[in-house]
């Protein structure tokens, strides 16, 4: 019998299938250079292409980035409206690229919070990219992990309703089958950007046994090698097989 040897032991099996990312930092990272913080936004969507590539090379499932959360809309209002804008325009010129590396887009959170347009704009994304069979990339926009709860448990009630169930017969299943990410596996690899060490209301059911990942880098620092020493951290954390970040990127290359 052939030697198991680290190498072999790095398969699809030991790497996370669900990472989520909590991409923190853009408006610092811009003010440190002395620019406006939509300057950070823009760049962040630089860092968001290298790890939704990086985690496609790399076999990963499900792929979650955190975008914009509920508490979000607190912010001033010139920046949430270049948020939008920004949205708007990325989900444009991306979903293309996206379609052709068979990633399936979806949108998740309370998306009648949007304008029609932009409402619009995901419909057709999700419609064009639906049946590829690739990573699946949710962007969470106007979410928030107790809306996900509480919208789980408003369509829970209603099967209640309707089927005459008793308390004793709900299950956490039934609470799970109402989430924004039912049918996907739940997060393995939470990680959060910028130095932040909190989950900020972000995949509150779905990551009640994921391992939790804070680095220093602001999002739009956050590149391949953030990403391939991410997954290296999940692999020792879980495995314990002293694995590296230069390892994970020999696997992107293969």
């Amino acid at each position: 019998m052939a030697e198991r040897t680290i190498e072999t032991e790095l398969s699809a099996e030991c790497l996370p299938k669900h990472v989520a990312v909590i991409m923190d930092g853009n408006g610092r990272w811009a003010k440190a250079k002395g620019k406006a913080r939509v300057f950070g936004h823009k760049a962040g969507v630089e860092a968001v292409r290298k790890s939704v590539s990086t985690a496609n090379r790399l076999g990963v499932k499900v792929l979650t980035l955190f975008a914009f959360s509920s508490e979000n809309w607190r912010r001033p209002e010139d920046e949430v409206s270049l948020l939008m804008e920004l949205f708007m325009t990325v989900l444009t010129r991306e979903v293309k690229r996206l379609h052709k590396n068979n990633i399936q887009l979806r949108i998740i959170g309370d998306k009648s919070g949007f304008s029609d347009r932009l409402q619009r704009k995901i419909a057709s994304s999700e419609a064009l990219t639906a049946n590829n069979t690739g990573l699946v990339l949710n962007i969470a926009a106007n979410y928030g992990g107790q809306w996900d709860i509480l919208q789980a448990t408003k369509k829970l009630a209603v099967q209640i309703a309707e089927q005459g169930l008793t308390a004793s017969d709900i299950t956490e299943d039934m609470l799970s089958a109402g989430m924004s990410t039912a049918d996907l596996p739940d997060v393995d690899l939470m990680i959060r950007t910028s130095g932040e060490c909190r989950i900020s209301n972000f995949m509150l059911w779905q990551a009640a046994y994921a391992e939790l990942y804070f680095t220093e880098q602001h999002w739009p620092d956050f590149d391949e090698e953030s990403f391939a020493n991410a997954i290296a951290w999940y692999v020792n954390r879980e495995r314990r097989f002293g694995c590296t970040g230069e390892q994970i990127k020999a696997l992107i290359q293969e």
